[in-house]
């Protein structure tokens, strides 16, 4: 005899678990990357639209001012007719004072600034030279993004082909490649720049062409392990037997089965790229001033950090790490997204 269920009522999902479940579903998405990514492609490609001043150019009258929200700091001092070396600290000239009070008069006490607060002029405040952090910035995530999809074309282009003759071929090919690939990996990249910069001169092209010589490698030995597994699959035993040539088995019927990891390493390797561009401009080896690059401006502000003058430095570094941090991340939601064995997990 069937149960009757007709007295039976279902309860509504209350907030908590609405909330839960959009929770889950989002979570699978990475949102916080692709922001942080959007508004890094964004700068890069409307600096010359959304910087509020010229990255290149400062006043000396305007330098080492602090961000906006910054306060400035003040301190009281007498003031006196002439003024004795040992109490600068404590004492200001009446001519100086006047200049702040008009109507102040000998040993008066008058409030002089002894830090400059900030200004919403500059958000982000002005580096040594009196150039504006907040537009070096926006125009560094430009740099950054050519050095990076230039050395990802031509580096990772290079590195494809290799893998490709690596894997189809094998035998003498396979091993002179490999072991190339060996032999590169085993040169210190910072000594190659080095070299290169003062051999050639400093420029974008020599940054470029050095992170090429790196990034090449990496896709060579990955794709070269996708095509040791493809080109035994029965599409390309039926390639061949139809009379196909080399170059559109390799490219028409091998090369589409790499995309997937292709995304996933180059998706990787840009994070690398950015962070050994910042690196070599750091040490002086990577783009050329007064162009505006990260590492640069890591490097100009390190010695103003004792004195107090944080944030040419900081805010720098804080978009390096941010921007290597979403590459990484969503690298890691592509290849889980991507590997059908990964998803079979969730």
């Amino acid at each position: 005899m069937a149960a009757d269920l007709s007295g039976i009522v279902v309860a509504p999902p209350t907030r908590l678990a609405q909330a839960a479940g959009i929770y889950r579903k989002l979570r699978r998405w990475p949102l916080v990357p692709v922001f942080l990514l959007g508004l890094v492609v964004f700068a890069g490609l409307f600096a010359p639209l959304i910087s509020p001043h010229d990255p290149e150019k400062g006043e000396l009258q305007e330098r080492n001012i602090p961000p906006a929200w910054s306060g400035g700091e003040s301190s009281p001092k007498m003031v006196v007719e002439r003024l004795s070396i040992n109490d600068r600290g404590s004492q200001v000239t009446l001519r100086d004072a006047q200049k702040i009070d008009p109507t102040v008069q000998v040993g008066d006490q008058v409030d002089i600034v002894t830090k400059p607060g900030g200004s919403t002029k500059f958000l982000l405040g002005t580096d040594h030279l009196g150039r504006d952090v907040l537009s070096r910035v926006i125009y560094g995530a430009r740099i950054s993004l050519i050095v990076a999809l230039v050395t990802l074309g031509v580096g990772g282009s290079i590195g494809v082909v290799m893998g490709l003759a690596a894997g189809y071929y094998g035998g003498f090919i396979d091993e002179f490649l490999m072991r190339l690939v060996d032999v590169k990996l085993a040169i210190p990249l910072i000594l190659i720049a080095l070299v290169l910069v003062i051999t050639l001169g400093q420029s974008l092209a020599i940054i470029v062409t050095v992170l090429c010589l790196f990034i090449w490698p990496r896709f060579a030995r990955q794709v070269r392990g996708e095509v040791l597994q493809l080109k035994n699959m029965d599409y390309v035993s039926l390639a061949k037997v139809s009379g196909a040539s080399t170059a559109r088995i390799l490219f028409i019927h091998i090369f589409p089965g790499t995309i997937n990891t292709l995304i996933v390493v180059a998706t990787l390797q840009v994070g690398i790229v950015i962070l050994l561009e910042s690196t070599l401009s750091f040490l002086g080896a990577g783009v050329p001033p007064p162009t505006p690059a990260w590492g640069s401006m890591v490097s100009d502000g390190r010695d103003k950090l004792a004195g107090g003058v944080w944030w040419i430095s900081t805010f720098p570094g804080v978009a390096i790490m941010l921007t290597v941090v979403s590459l990484n991340w969503f690298g890691d939601w592509l290849r889980d997204t991507l590997d059908p064995r990964l998803r079979q997990m969730e």
